[in-house]
């Protein structure tokens, strides 16, 4: 009797154990994966140190600056801070010692300092082009160079590089961003953990822009969600909330609400609008989507795309990471998906 206990016993614990196997199995984002052993060789420069320890000898540096940073050098005087280059305006220099001297600008660049982590932000970098390498293992990974542009645009991407203003993400308690009429549905985003997510989702939009064929509100849906795709591909450990940029309450109200948004938008005729207008309200950032409540977050059908985009990545699993992105056949991608909201 006591043998004939203990193998019952044995035989439960067995089943609870391929239970618990089977559903963390069932659960498991196959993204998270191993890239510990991938390598790759990021350039990574902060030009802002650079140039204001120049500044007082700008003729003598700024020649050693230009070779050093090459086309990015050029991208940030001539379309970041607007100040021409040395060799084509005589006013370059005064134009570029005005700018260091600003007092907004010294500021900002005390400011980047103390509230920027430049070796993490390096690190975050690194990982996420180890992922970017271990998907796309014959793409070229882009330099990149962080700088002061006094608050100007976020990232620019040229071929192989991705610029980065730091000043742009000083964190949403940093009292400049208000007194510039910034929007506050933006400010709560210019923080240093959107740094990454964003410069990948620009660099996804580089590699892979949207067919121009593409008119329909669900195909810029869908564009949208494989960007926020490949972005949790390359930072797999970000949660959903930093990576599209909603509060916990706004992504909330997206997963509860999720059915009711998607059945509105199809009974209404939403989703194959082609009007730009339609696709603006519920594809484009914002305060929120009205029709929806003030406690919608704007992009809800970017999210909604994001969905659909996870449930054909979830239901084909064939299908690789840059077949997705090389899918312009948005319209496919939501046939095959098996996207059903409850």
């Amino acid at each position: 009797m006591l043998r004939k206990r203990e193998f019952c016993f044995r035989n439960c614990w067995l089943i609870v154990f391929l239970i618990a196997f089977v559903f963390v199995s069932c659960n498991r984002n196959p993204l998270k994966i191993d890239v510990s052993d991938v390598k790759v060789n990021l350039t990574y420069k902060n030009y802002e140190d650079d140039l204001f320890e120049a500044k007082g000898s700008l003729e003598e540096e700024i020649p050693m600056l230009q070779e050093e940073y090459g086309r990015f050098f050029e991208l940030f005087n001539l379309h970041m801070i607007g100040v021409g280059m040395p060799d084509d305006d005589d006013e370059f220099y005064a134009q570029l010692e005005s700018f260091l001297n600003d007092t907004m600008i010294v500021n900002l660049k005390g400011q980047v300092d103390q509230r920027i982590n430049k070796n993490e932000l390096e690190q975050e970098f690194i990982e996420a082009f180890k992922h970017y390498r271990y998907y796309f293992p014959n793409k070229v990974v882009p330099d990149i160079y962080t700088c002061v542009s006094g608050l100007n645009q976020s990232i620019v991407l040229a071929d192989s590089l991705i610029g980065v203003s730091l000043d742009k993400y000083l964190g949403a308690n940093f009292d400049y961003y208000p007194r510039l009429g910034i929007p506050a549905y933006k400010i709560r985003n210019m923080h240093q953990q959107k740094i990454v997510s964003d410069a990948m989702y620009f660099w996804a939009m580089t590699e892979y822009p949207m067919s121009l064929k593409a008119s329909k509100v669900i195909e810029s849906m869908i564009y949208q969600g494989s960007m926020y795709y490949f972005v949790e591909a390359m930072q797999p450990e970000l949660t959903d909330s930093l990576n599209i940029g909603f509060t916990e309450n706004q992504l909330e109200f997206c997963q509860n609400s999720e059915a009711n948004m998607w059945n509105y938008m199809a009974e209404n005729n939403l989703l194959f609008s082609t009007n730009r207008m339609d696709i603006k309200r519920y594809v484009d950032d914002g305060p929120y989507v009205s029709v929806f409540s003030t406690e919608s977050p704007g992009r809800v059908g970017a999210w909604l795309g994001w969905q659909i985009v996870r449930s054909y990545m979830k239901n084909n699993p064939e299908v690789t990471l840059k077949q997705l992105m090389e899918n312009q056949d948005y319209l496919s991608i939501l046939n095959q998906s098996g996207y059903q909201p409850d």
